[in-house]
């Protein structure tokens, strides 16, 4: 069964950074897949914030990540990253990795639809303060 475990998450300022690292296990060698990084702030309902197709290199951004944050792939170490940079106040929030089944492939639209995955970590707190 497929497994995703996230780290990272921290308190930071604003204008800090953070690395959040999320582990899939489970999958067979070779399969590709979405796996992506959702957040949700309290009182909000969940978003896309960054996806990847792996294998493949394909990423996909919300407009509010663009330019600040990067999603990455590291094979050799079998981790999926996600970069942030300049962080805000708002970009505060439980930030979940998610993934589909193998071979599934999102479009533009359908990434950050969280009903699309069928696998989520447990999620990591990342708080940004003014």
């Amino acid at each position: 069964q497929v497994q995703l475990v996230e780290s990272g998450g921290d308190s930071v300022q604003a204008g800090g950074s953070l690395r959040l690292s999320c582990r899939p296990s489970g999958y067979s060698a070779g399969s590709t897949y979405m796996i992506s990084w959702l957040r949700q702030a309290p009182g909000k309902e969940r978003e896309g914030v960054a996806g990847i197709f792996t294998g493949r290199g394909y990423t996909y951004y919300a407009d509010a990540a663009r330019g600040r944050f990067t999603i990455s792939e590291d094979k050799a170490k079998k981790r999926v990253y996600l970069r942030m940079n300049s962080l805000k106040p708002e970009d505060t929030g439980r930030y979940y990795c998610a993934s589909t089944r193998p071979g599934q492939f999102l479009s533009a639209s359908g990434w950050p639809v969280p009903a699309y995955y069928g696998y989520w970590g447990q999620g990591t707190q990342v708080t940004v303060s003014s």
